[in-house]
């Protein structure tokens, strides 16, 4: 594929608002995980909460669409000059032309369960949350649309914690095919009760911090995000980060449960890397989806081991097994900062992996204490200052929605 431009990105998670929050607390090894303080009814667990979302008001224009979602992805655009980037974006290419692809897994169901709880005697909603812009999967787009005063196309993608990684292949399509000639992807989702307690159901839900590829790890954090980015033709700016391959899949094998071997997410991990015309050697750093989860680490890890292998060392002097080199390599999951962040996780990762190359960081697995030996052997448990030429995003959903991104910074071969 022909690379494209990420001209503009920001994010807002549990550890605060903006790109200098997150690479503050990846570098600090801040976690933004707190005792869940969100369900009315007693839930046992750690939660990524962002701050002050309760606080934000909406315009009047768009007030039809206030619910708590919709807060959280005003709030995320007010960061890091991205609306600005929005405007100068419009006046080059007109409104029409730039496309709106956003994912999200639970809209603003939030406002939903909120009407059914209070129903009137008659069963009908109360009238302050009888507002059917709200009652939609399609809220999201519609809402940021408003917001942003675009109008080319607006696509939402709810595949599970694969949507808002989803989205950037879904825009590459759009600009290659001519649709648009500029394309504003991004995802939010926020806590709310019907995920907290589903995944719980699931007995997937940690009662603490998650701490993923961990040999005792016990399950999932949950968490809430908003982050965007802008994405432009080759050449149509002075950028220093490129959407350069991405690849999908959909393995199908289990509702919540990934294929045992990871066939499915190591097809789309391979289309990746083919697309990006990029050896397995050339990668310096992997986001890797880890959720702390039993099966997904164990799976995962095992994929990563057998797409990027490690040599062995061998010795001239001596006749002793060979031992295995160090991995140049550095692999992490950063769910033990943020939390599992659903539809908004392909998207918070994405930044991360952008500011990685940014900043020169890799940053580590917090909250693990050891790396379980099964997940191989590229799985960080710190962060550290090293360059990040090219970066992996894996985003692996809910089932079998598998998508992996590759960036690069201008300098990659």
């Amino acid at each position: 594929m022909k690379p494209l431009a990420v001209t503009a990105f920001t994010t807002t998670t549990a550890v605060g608002q903006g790109n200098a929050a997150l690479i503050g607390a990846l570098m600090a090894e801040r976690s933004g995980l707190r005792p869940n303080d969100f369900t009315q009814h007693p839930l046992e667990t750690f939660i990524g909460r962002v701050a002050n979302v309760e606080a934000v008001r909406l315009p009047s224009h768009l007030a039809p669409w206030d619910c708590r979602n919709n807060r959280l992805a005003l709030l995320g655009l007010e960061s890091d000059g991205f609306i600005a980037a929005v405007e100068a974006a419009r006046h080059r290419y007109g409104a029409d032309r730039i496309a709106l692809v956003i994912g999200t897994s639970t809209s603003s169901i939030g406002a939903t369960e909120e009407a059914y709880a209070r129903l009137t005697p008659e069963g009908h909603f109360p009238d302050d949350l009888c507002r059917p812009e709200v009652h939609t999967p399609h809220s999201l787009g519609v809402f940021l649309s408003r917001a942003l005063d675009l109008r080319g196309p607006c696509v939402t993608v709810s595949t599970a914690c694969s949507s808002s990684a989803k989205v950037f292949a879904q825009a590459e399509r759009l600009l290659r095919l001519g649709i648009a000639d500029a394309a504003i992807v991004g995802g939010v989702d926020t806590l709310c009760g019907s995920v907290l307690f589903g995944f719980n159901s699931l007995e997937l839900v940690s009662k603490e911090p998650c701490r993923p590829f961990d040999p005792t790890r016990n399950g999932i954090s949950l968490g809430e995000a908003a982050g965007f980015a802008l994405l432009e033709r080759e050449g149509a700016a002075d950028s220093d980060a490129w959407l350069i391959g991405h690849g999908e899949s959909s393995d199908a094998h289990h509702m919540s449960s990934p294929h045992p071997e990871g066939l499915g997410a190591e097809l789309a991990l391979r289309d990746a890397l083919a697309r990006a015309q990029r050896a397995p050697e050339a990668v310096d750093y992997i986001n890797l989806h880890g959720t702390g989860s039993q099966k997904n680490d164990e799976v995962e890890g095992a994929l990563i081991a057998r797409v990027f292998p490690v040599s062995p060392a061998t010795s001239a002097t001596t006749h002793a097994a060979p031992a295995l080199a160090a991995p140049a390599l550095a692999a992490s999951s950063t769910k033990g900062f943020t939390g599992h962040t659903l539809g908004a996780a392909g998207i918070v990762e994405a930044v991360i992996c952008l500011l990685a190359m940014k900043h020169g960081f890799r940053p580590g697995t917090l909250n693990a204490r050891s790396i379980d030996p099964d997940c191989g052997p590229h799985v960080r448990l710190h962060g550290e200052h090293a360059p990040v030429r090219v970066a992996v995003n894996e985003s692996f959903g809910f089932g079998g929605n598998n998508c992996v991104l590759v960036f690069a910074d201008r300098a990659a071969p």
